[in-house]
């Protein structure tokens, strides 16, 4: 019987690279190891795609550095109970992460063109537990309901509070918070009896979140 083949050593160094910087959770390592970063990368990149660095997708957008993906889904602390909301699609990929690690995924992406082609590469790669929709994040409809996680992927001036209302008891929330050109705080919001819990995670870059949707590229 022939040996199982060796993963490309890119790969191994992607792995190699996550554990280096910190990352210990298995689970999160498993599910980076085995979601194909370059099927979110546009073809031009994807001789970088298990490199650790953001890389642009459309609409001005980028694919997150796969080091931040790993730490921010480690930081959430996620459970298989738990149904999770992301505000930013971009490409699909972080959604599809959180799709191994929880029950359920809804995924909102302001940009027409990148939520069509992020539900169109979930559905290819059987993240059927993740919903995406073309829609403004920040204004959900009262029929999504609340969320045991929440994941902000993109630069806002404050802590949102219609989103905090969504947060569960015992919940989480994620988001970079600060300025939209430059460096932000990932801060990260637990829900207690006694309280939100707030705590600063380290400083990031994302591109900034913004309002209402745009149709085309």
């Amino acid at each position: 019987m022939p040996s199982p083949a060796a993963p490309p050593p890119e790969k191994m160094m992607f792995q190699l690279s996550l554990r280096r910087r910190g990352i210990s959770d298995q689970a999160v390592l498993r599910t980076m190891e085995a979601v194909p970063r370059d099927q979110f990368v546009d073809p031009g990149y994807r001789d970088g795609a298990w490199r650790d660095t953001a890389l642009p997708i459309a609409c001005g957008q980028t694919i997150s550095q796969p080091f931040v993906v790993a730490f921010m889904t480690e930081q959430l602390e996620l459970r298989p109970r738990d149904r999770v909301l992301e505000i930013g699609t971009g490409s699909g990929y972080h959604a599809a992460v959180l799709s191994r690690l929880a029950a359920d995924v809804l995924s909102f992406e302001r940009f027409k063109t990148l939520a069509d082609r992020a539900r169109k590469r979930l559905a290819e790669l059987g993240c059927r537990n993740v919903e995406v929709v073309f829609g403004d994040g920040f204004d959900l409809p009262e029929t999504a309901g609340t969320f045991d996680r929440i994941l902000i992927t993109a630069a806002v001036p404050e802590l949102p509070a219609r989103l905090l209302e969504r947060l569960d008891p015992g919940g989480v929330l994620i988001a970079p918070v600060g300025p939209p050109n430059g460096r932000q705080t990932l801060l990260r919001v637990r829900r207690t009896p006694n309280g939100d819990e707030h705590k600063a995670l380290g400083e990031v870059r994302f591109v900034p979140a913004l309002r209402g949707i745009a149709r085309e590229l």
